[in-house]
């Protein structure tokens, strides 16, 4: 007689088993109108790992990392964000503007009301460096890298070919447009002109981490008065976004 015994699994009229497609869903950066919230039953999702999952970036003030800021306000118009701003003592003087780059923050509300915490230190780095989970995750570095995490917290579904397409447009934006010499800069330009003279955004109807990142890019080489009649329009259309304002302020 067997200590204990279950029911085989598979063939002979067994149970069927659902299993999981994702390690949890968020919704679609598209959703509802008018800034809602996520649906309560995907939004809970993120706290599969714990009552607050924390996301922390050190981050130099000499070359502030406009795409997490954008990313970050977009984030607050899905979900409840506990951020916060830090300066470390490995730097001085953080201009004003930077220390409050979110903006100011509800302090009525306790820890476990929020879905994420948010929290950047203005710290001496040679690149943007990111932790998710704090006690396991290894850190993520590059300012590209970690916008790519921190969109994929959105939910978009992408075919191969247009990931292929996003990943491609980060790493130009930042290595070629944002670190490279002016011809590589003004190759990107037409390239980018070429690709929005048939679509509205880099790649294909709807925004992605991609033209965040290229936006930024140009926003911090002061190339943003000289641009192809596209990307004119293009980078129009990022600004009419209310989050992409609050990565202006940061330029001023």
């Amino acid at each position: 007689m067997p200590m204990y015994q279950v029911k085989p699994y598979g063939g002979g009229g067994a149970s069927r088993l659902d299993l999981p497609t994702c390690m949890y869903r968020v919704p679609s950066l598209h959703g509802k109108s008018g800034g809602a919230g996520p649906d309560p039953a995907q939004a809970g999702r993120l706290q599969d790992y714990g009552a607050l999952k924390d996301i922390v970036i050190n981050a130099n003030p000499t070359l502030p990392p406009l795409s997490l800021v954008v990313l970050h306000s977009l984030l607050c118009e899905h979900y409840k964000i506990l951020s916060a701003v830090h300066t470390h003592s490995s730097v001085k003087n953080v201009p004003e503007n930077l220390l409050k780059c979110f903006g100011e923050q509800n302090k009525n509300r306790s820890r476990h009301e929020y879905q994420l915490g948010f929290t950047l230190i203005w710290k001496d780095v040679p690149k943007p460096q990111m932790k998710f989970s704090i006690q396991t995750m290894c850190p993520i570095e590059g300012e590209g890298n970690i916008a790519r995490f921190l969109f994929s917290l959105f939910g978009q579904k992408h075919n191969p070919v247009s990931l292929t397409l996003i990943d491609s447009w980060v790493d130009t934006a930042i290595f070629q447009l944002k670190e490279g010499s002016s011809k590589e800069k003004a190759a990107v330009l037409r390239a980018m002109n070429s690709a929005l003279g048939k679509s509205p955004w880099l790649v294909g109807n709807e925004l992605t981490v991609a033209d965040i990142v290229a936006w930024c890019a140009l926003q911090q080489t002061g190339s943003s008065n000289a641009v192809p009649a596209n990307v004119q329009k293009w980078m129009k259309s990022c600004e009419n976004l209310a989050p992409f304002n609050a990565a202006l302020k940061l330029l001023k």
